[in-house]
C-alpha cells in the first residue's frame, strides 16, 4: 500500500487540491462510489474506458500517491503494484463476466490499460479495479454494435480544450447527467502552461510550472483528473480521444517546436508518453521504440455511423512561413506567403490522407455495407474563415487550403449518404455548411456536401469578442452560426432519420457547480446536406 506524503505544501494549494478530491465521491452516481473507507485510496485519478468495439473493451486507471505534493515537490517514489480488475453485468458485481490482474509499474506512471475480450456486442457493462484492500469507483462502459446491425440511435458528447485555471468543469457534470453512449474528446486535454502572471478572470489556482519533463506532464494530467466532474464523465461511458497541440506545446507540428530541436524532441517524447499513460488507449496505439502513437482510426456503430478519428499534429507539415525553431505567427497576409497554396503541404500527412480516402470510399452510399452517417472527427475548424483584415490563419485548415480541398474532393467523389465533420480547438461554436469550394458561398453551382459542428471549449477562454466574430461571419456565408462567449460542449443524437446537435453552455464558468443551458439546436436531415437551426 502507499504511504502518505509528508512534504509540506502551502496551505492554499493543499486546500484547493484536497477539497477537489474530497468532493469527488459526491459528484459520482451512487453505483460509482467506492465502498471502502481508507486512509489513502491510490485510485485518485478515477477510471476510464476507451474506444468501444463489438467484442471487447479497454479499461484504464492510474495509481498515485496523495496529490498534495503537486506543485510543491518531486513525485514520491512508488513501487510496482498488482492491480486486480473485474467486469460484470451489474453494478454490485453479482453477475461477473471477466476478471484478472495487471501490473502498475513506475516506468509507465503506474498506469494500467486492460483490454477485456470475449464480450457481447451492443451492451453495457460495469467495471472496477482493486489494489490491496482499496477499490476504485465503479464505472460503466459499453461495447459497440456489430458492423451490420440495425441501430436506432447513437448519443455522443463532443468536447475539447479544458484549461484548468480558466474555468471549472461544470460541463462534465452535465455530460455525466446526460449519460451518452460515447464521449469524443478532440484535443487539449491539458495545457502545458504555468500559472498566468495575472490572476484576473481565473477560476482556480494552477500550482504547476510549465511542463517540460515526463513528470511535469504526468503531474499536469493528475491535476486535471483530480476534478470530480471530469472523473464522473469518465465513469459514465466510454471515451474516444485524439490530441491537439497543448498536450505537448502550443502550435507544435510533427518534429517542429520552439527552441533547440533536440530539447523539443525530448519534450515531445515525454509528453507523448504521458498522453498514453493517462488516456484509455489500447496497446496497439504504441509505435515501436515509442516513436509516436497511432491515433487515427475508424469506429463502426452498426449500420448507423462510422467515426473517422484523425491526428492533426503528428504528421503535419510546418505552418506556412514559420521559421523552424520559432513560434508560429498565427496569421499571415496571403500575398506575402505563397507557401500557403503549395499543394505539397499536408495537414494530416500523406499516409493519413490516403488512409482517410480509403475510409471514405468505404462509406460510399452505393455500397451495400455503407453506414448512414460518415463522420470525420478532427481537431479544429475545417470551414474556410476569411477575416475582414485579409489575413489568414496558419495553424488551422485555412493554413492548408489545398489539403482541405483534397479532403472535400474525397467526400465529393466517395459520396457518402451523409457527411459530417466535428472539430474543436478554437474555443468557439461554429456551425457551417461545407461546399465543393469551401472558401466560396454555397449555391447551386457550389453545392453543400457536408455539415460541420466545431464546438466551443470546456473551460478555455476564447480570446476574442462576439463583435469580432460577427464581423467574420459577415465575410463567410458558409457559416450558419458562430458564438465565442460560451463555454460548454455538444450533445449529438444520431438516428437513421437525422443528426441532432444541441450546444450546451455553462451559465458561469467561474462557479464550481454552475448550471448549463441550451444555446442552440441544429438538425441535419438524412440525405440533406447542411445544418438547419431549430431552436
Amino acid at each position: 500500500m502507499f504511504s502518505p506524503v509528508h512534504t509540506p505544501a502551502p496551505d492554499r494549494r493543499r486546500f484547493l487540491i484536497a477539497s477537489s478530491l474530497a468532493t469527488a465521491v459526491g459528484a459520482l452516481p451512487a453505483w460509482a462510489r467506492a465502498t471502502e473507507s481508507l486512509a489513502h485510496n491510490p485510485f485518485t485519478l478515477g477510471v476510464a474506458s476507451g474506444d468501444p468495439e463489438p467484442d471487447n473493451i479497454l479499461i484504464w486507471t492510474r495509481l498515485t500517491a496523495p496529490l498534495t505534493y503537486l506543485g510543491t515537490a518531486a513525485a514520491p517514489d512508488l513501487a510496482a503494484q498488482t492491480v486486480h480488475w473485474e467486469v460484470a453485468h451489474d453494478a454490485q458485481f453479482r453477475q461477473p463476466v471477466a476478471y484478472g490482474q495487471a501490473q502498475a509499474r513506475a516506468e509507465w506512471g503506474h498506469a494500467v490499460h486492460v483490454q477485456v475480450n470475449g464480450l457481447s456486442p451492443d451492451r453495457w457493462y460495469f467495471y472496477r479495479f482493486r489494489c490491496g484492500d482499496a477499490f476504485s469507483t465503479t464505472a460503466r462502459c459499453r461495447t459497440a454494435p456489430t458492423a451490420g446491425a440495425d441501430v436506432r440511435k447513437l448519443r455522443l458528447a463532443v468536447a475539447s480544450c479544458q484549461r484548468w485555471e480558466h474555468g471549472f468543469y461544470s460541463a462534465w457534470a452535465d455530460t455525466a447527467q446526460a449519460s451518452p453512449d460515447l464521449v469524443l474528446f478532440l484535443g487539449d486535454y491539458i495545457y502545458e502552461y504555468a500559472q498566468p502572471a495575472k490572476p484576473d478572470g481565473l477560476a482556480r489556482a494552477q500550482p504547476l510550472r510549465t511542463a517540460q519533463t515526463l513528470q511535469d506532464y504526468r503531474d499536469r494530467y493528475a491535476l486535471h483528473k483530480s476534478d470530480p466532474h471530469l472523473q464522473a464523465a469518465h465513469a459514465v461511458c466510454n471515451w474516444s480521444v485524439i490530441w491537439d497541440d497543448h498536450e505537448v506545446e502550443n502550435d507544435y507540428v510533427a518534429q517542429y517546436g520552439r527552441g533547440d530541436s533536440a530539447h523539443f524532441l525530448a519534450r515531445r517524447m515525454a509528453a507523448w508518453q504521458a498522453f498514453y499513460e493517462n488516456m484509455p488507449l489500447r496497446g496497439s496505439a504504441l509505435q515501436r521504440n515509442f516513436q509516436g502513437l497511432a491515433l487515427y482510426r475508424s469506429l463502426q456503430w452498426g449500420k448507423l455511423a462510422r467515426l473517422h478519428l484523425l491526428d492533426g499534429r503528428q504528421y503535419r507539415d510546418l505552418q506556412a512561413c514559420r521559421p523552424e525553431g520559432k513560434a508560429s505567427t498565427g496569421t499571415v497576409d496571403p500575398a506575402e506567403c505563397p507557401a500557403l497554396q503549395d499543394p505539397a503541404r499536408s495537414f494530416l500527412g500523406w499516409d493519413q490522407e490516403r488512409w482517410l480516402a480509403r475510409q471514405l470510399q468505404g462509406d460510399a452510399r452505393e455500397r451495400v455495407d455503407a453506414t448512414r452517417w460518415s463522420t470525420v472527427v478532427q481537431t479544429t475548424l475545417f470551414a474556410a474563415r476569411k477575416h475582414p483584415n485579409g489575413r489568414q490563419s496558419t495553424d488551422s485548415w485555412d493554413g492548408y487550403p489545398q489539403a482541405r480541398q483534397r479532403l472535400v474532393r474525397q467526400i465529393a467523389e466517395s459520396q457518402p449518404r451523409n457527411s459530417v465533420l466535428l472539430g474543436g480547438d478554437i474555443h468557439q461554436n461554429y456551425v457551417c455548411a461545407i461546399s465543393a469550394q469551401p472558401d466560396q458561398a454555397p449555391d447551386k453551382a457550389n453545392p453543400v456536401l457536408a455539415s460541420e459542428f466545431c464546438g466551443t471549449s470546456i473551460s478555455s477562454h476564447s480570446g476574442t469578442t462576439q463583435a469580432r466574430v460577427d464581423a467574420i461571419v459577415a465575410h463567410n456565408p458558409q457559416v450558419v452560426f458562430a458564438r465565442c462567449e460560451e463555454r460548454g460542449y455538444s450533445l449529438v443524437e444520431i438516428t437513421p432519420q437525422s443528426m441532432n446537435t444541441e450546444l450546451r453552455a455553462v451559465s458561469n464558468p467561474l462557479q464550481a457547480d454552475s448550471s448549463l443551458y441550451t444555446l442552440a439546436r441544429f438538425v441535419v436531415e438524412d440525405r440533406r446536406a447542411g445544418p438547419v437551426k431549430i431552436a
